[in-house]
């Protein structure tokens, strides 16, 4: 089970059934529509995805 959360918002949590409701692709203006940065927890471990006044994506852990 992974969480995408939003900074301070909790969107939902993604179950297996889940996935294949899912897309193939999401609009970053979605992910980002509250702000420049989002967590992503993956097997355990904290990424941040922030996205540059550039326009571009950054990954860290």
């Amino acid at each position: 089970m992974d969480t995408l959360i939003f900074p301070h918002t909790p969107i939902r949590n993604l179950h297996q059934s889940d996935i294949s409701d899912l897309k193939t692709s999401i609009d970053s203006a979605t992910l980002f529509k509250n702000g420049d940065v989002i967590h992503i927890l993956h097997k355990g471990e904290q990424y941040s995805l922030r996205r540059t006044r550039n326009g571009k994506l950054i990954l860290n852990k």
